[in-house]
């Protein structure tokens, strides 16, 4: 199997195609130039795009050219798709920022020497835009009264959609336009949530008069029950260690859902299928060491084998009871903080083990919350220097999420 269409769809990659014949033909003739966008709207590169990341990681192991298109210009407007509420500006200065950040993470998964990939930043062409020609060359292949019937715009109708937003499409165009003008770039990729926007750019260089352009689109990283993988109830997975902790992420897969299993095994390993196919065949307690192998085959990927293995031997130790494993989540806290004591909402705030105090006072109320192998029902309990052991302090959420506490 050597066309990567057919590894793609195997491994459930592919929900839709402009022209699927003639995309898996060109994928099969040629070595193609094809591009993904990424809008730089935080810091790090998160779970949903990791899909998409593997995705171009197949491609370019299959001798094909990516090219990662940071959206320095269009995230300056925002892209309305499953947006109820207008994405807040953003500063020059905060994008650039950003985009820096992305392009140091997607270095650690594609490879951009001797130009086997090139990232690009859409601010280059967009920004100097003169409003009056591109009406004139883009505007006017545009329909209204089509555009209107994207999902992207339709959710946005009942609140207001504003002009700002309604151009996200037609820039989104004129990006797989210019990269195609520029690098022959044929294909464009993305996430099924980005269909409508990559139709429109397919047509928009169909009607120029060029018809080798071709839009694919991913599947999204969802559950069995059809809700948005890569969220917690204290935010986001983030791909940045800083932001996320190698530890934190093993365990993210570590605990997936057995029917997610298989589907997280095709889409964020490099595992054979025929492996893949076993593992998602195991039963019982045996699945779990399925979820084992995934949630170190995607550390691996992402933070390298040496924190998948601290993240993995962390995991058993505290399976086990122990209390080793230096991959384990710790803050440090000072005697002085503790003179007075330090209520447990606080401290589970202070971890990142909660979003808020209401949602603290909420897991302890429901016995979810233990501190030293202790379960808390008081929300006022204090933390003091009595509580810690050797200077360490565990506190445990739940059944699988574990966190140290160590005085300075």
């Amino acid at each position: 199997m050597n066309n990567v269409f057919d590894v793609l769809q195997e491994r459930g990659f592919i929900q839709q195609t402009t022209h699927e014949k003639e995309i898996r033909e060109l994928l099969e003739k040629e070595k193609v130039t094809f591009y993904i966008g990424f809008d730089p709207t935080a810091d790090s590169l998160h779970v949903g795009h990791f899909v998409t990341i593997m995705a171009m990681a197949h491609m370019q192991k299959a001798g094909h050219r990516p090219i990662a298109l940071i959206g320095g210009g269009t995230a300056m407007i925002g892209d309305p798709t499953g947006k109820t509420d207008m994405r807040k500006m953003m500063t020059e200065e905060t994008i650039q920022h950003n985009a820096e950040c992305f392009k140091k993470q997607l270095s650690r998964f594609i490879d951009f020497s001797n130009d086997k990939a090139i990232m690009v930043n859409n601010a280059d062409w967009l920004l100097k835009l003169n409003y009056i020609s591109f009406l004139r060359e883009i505007g006017v292949h545009f329909s209204v009264n089509k555009m209107l019937t994207y999902e992207s715009y339709k959710t946005r109708m009942e609140k207001g959609l504003s002009f700002l937003e309604f151009n996200y499409t037609l820039m989104q165009s004129y990006d797989f336009l210019e990269l195609y003008r520029r690098y022959n770039c044929k294909l464009q990729l993305g996430g099924n949530d980005q269909w409508s926007n990559i139709l429109g750019g397919v047509e928009l260089i169909r009607r120029i008069g060029h018809d080798d352009a071709f839009g694919m689109t991913f599947t999204l990283l969802t559950t069995s029950e059809g809700k948005k993988m890569g969220k917690t109830e204290s935010g986001a997975i983030w791909l940045d260690p800083q932001k996320t902790s190698p530890y934190d992420f093993y365990q993210y897969w570590r605990n997936v859902a057995d029917a997610d299993v298989k589907k997280c095994l095709s889409l964020l390993t490099f595992l054979p299928m025929e492996e893949v196919n076993r593992l998602a065949a195991l039963e019982g307690a045996e699945i779990n060491k399925a979820k084992e192998i995934l949630a170190y085959e995607v550390t691996k990927i992402v933070h390298g084998e040496e924190e998948a293995i601290k993240a993995d031997t962390a995991a058993k130790a505290l399976f086990k009871g122990g209390a080793e494993g230096g991959s384990i989540p710790t803050t440090e806290i000072t005697k002085e903080e503790l003179v007075k004591g330090m209520d447990i909402l606080t401290l589970l705030q202070k971890t990142n083990l909660v979003p808020s105090r209401s949602e603290g006072r909420r897991l302890i109320q429901q016995g979810g919350i233990k501190v030293q192998n202790q379960k808390i029902s008081d929300i006022d309990y204090l933390i003091t220097e009595k509580d810690f052991e050797n200077s360490s302090l565990m506190i445990q959420k739940g059944k699988k999420v574990f966190h140290r506490v160590q005085l300075i």
